[in-house]
């Protein structure tokens, strides 16, 4: 559903020197929301395997085609990085679509949870293998022509192992009407009455925004400590500087990743027994729990780098909580027809107000609260630490959506399955007007007009 990059954002925030990073990863994020509702349209109503086959294949095509561009050509990577973001929209977009018709229930969330594992175990295996392939091959190019082999052995699984299931039959009884699409702008419509929706879109978009980031900016923080702390030399500019910060950071995110996401599941399915909220609420107390760990980390961060790291880990793994679990609320209270077009404006939602900007606008404000303080590394230490404590704020809001998204989760499913099953038609422009019979003829009148 949404690209979670556990290191392709952390080295770079220690070497400033890398400053194409800065420009490169919004490209891609920026074509990535331009094409999600697009696919998100094209989802919903042609074959969802062909879609995502193409567009994996043009994804792998694009990568190993990047790996050949001169360093002179800078504008040509730009280019292809952008491109890549076909390839993502088609997947995130259609993929958990795919999934809720193929399962119903407690086996769906499962399912989802598998799928969702693939976000911090791909990210960690892929930073191993590129890591490898460029230490044997001595040349990082190798690294992008790995990957598009893996991506023509998931085009040719999907293509002969995956079937097209219709949409919602899974969920429908056999005597139901099949479900037509409506226009896109109807289902613009309905998604912006579905108060769940909004509300569950708006609480993961403060996941994130805090992932976002703590993905470019932890590592560099940690570094910071470590200087303060007397524990490493500072990294001056000119400099080639190494720590081993960037890695540990990035294995507790993939690690507390896999851990979260198994645990909001598992937690989230067990009270749903009892409680039909349960699944928002598991999102509010993973977001309302993270927090004040998160604060915690960096508050401890001048006093010990364990205790930091420790913190770090809880709070990421309350964080994580919310990945599949979201995924799951948005597939049962929105209807079969326009799932893959919530799904594009819940990615466009997340990155355009979550991780596109938050790491800049961190940066933005450690830059004025430094400038304000004499030069040292202890002010660079601090402004950062005050900085990031944006985060914190962030999540408590995102917890707060959730809590509201439960007030409004029984209504929305059940109005999601009475319509699948055929038993409620949405209102549309005329649906305030009754027929009446006008001169041997039926008409339609406002209702108010024969109200006595």
């Amino acid at each position: 559903m949404h690209h979670i990059d556990c290191f392709a954002d952390i080295e770079p925030a220690l070497h400033p020197r890398h400053k194409s990073h800065l420009v490169v990863n919004p490209v891609f994020i920026s074509s990535y929301m331009v094409l999600a509702p697009v696919f998100g349209y094209l989802g919903d109503r042609y074959n969802r395997k062909y879609l995502m086959c193409g567009g994996i294949a043009f994804w792998s095509l694009v990568t190993l085609g990047s790996s050949f561009i001169p360093r002179e050509q800078f504008w040509l990577l730009l280019l292809t990085r952008g491109l890549v973001g076909v390839g993502e929209a088609s997947y995130s977009t259609i993929a958990p679509t795919l999934i809720a018709d193929l399962f119903v229930a407690d086996q769906r969330s499962r399912m989802l949870s598998v799928f969702y594992f693939a976000i911090p175990v791909g990210s960690g295996l892929g930073y191993i293998a590129g890591s490898k392939v460029k230490d044997m091959a001595g040349d990082w190019h190798w690294a992008l022509r790995v990957t598009p082999g893996l991506g023509v052995v998931a085009v040719l699984l999907l293509f002969l192992v995956v079937r097209e299931p219709p949409r919602g039959a899974v969920e429908r009884h056999s005597d139901s009407p099949p479900l037509n699409p409506t226009s896109w702008w109807a289902d613009l419509r309905a998604l912006a009455r579905n108060p769940s929706f909004i509300l569950s879109s708006l609480g993961f978009t403060a996941v994130a925004f805090v992932t976002g980031s703590l993905a470019l900016w932890a590592p560099a923080f940690l570094l910071r400590s470590r200087v303060v702390l007397g524990e490493t030399p500072p990294c001056l500019p000119g400099d080639s500087c190494s720590s081993s910060d960037s890695l540990i950071f990035g294995l507790i995110t993939c690690l507390t990743g896999v851990l979260g996401v198994g645990l909001g599941v598992e937690i989230s399915r067990r009270l749903r027994r009892s409680n039909p909220r349960a699944d928002p609420l598991v999102c509010a107390a993973g977001l309302l729990g993270s927090a004040p760990f998160l604060f915690l980390s960096l508050a401890c961060a001048r006093g010990s780098i364990v205790a930091t790291y420790i913190f770090i880990f809880i709070g990421e793994t309350l964080l994580s909580m919310n990945w599949a679990v979201v995924a799951d609320i948005l597939l049962y209270v929105v209807i079969p027809t326009r799932r893959s077009t919530a799904e594009a404006f819940q990615i466009v939602l997340s990155h355009l107000l979550g991780d596109a900007g938050s790491p800049y606008l961190v940066g933005l404000i450690s830059d004025r609260l430094r400038r304000s303080w004499p030069p040292s590394f202890l002010s660079e230490f601090r402004a950062l630490q005050f900085s990031l404590m944006l985060c914190a704020f962030v999540g408590a809001l995102g917890g707060a959506a959730f809590l509201g998204t439960a007030i409004f989760i029984e209504g929305d499913r059940r109005q999601a399955q009475l319509h699948v099953q055929g038993l409620l038609r949405e209102a549309g422009p005329t649906d305030d007007r009754i027929v009446v019979p006008r001169r041997g003829r039926s008409t339609r009148v406002p209702v108010s007009s024969v109200l006595i």
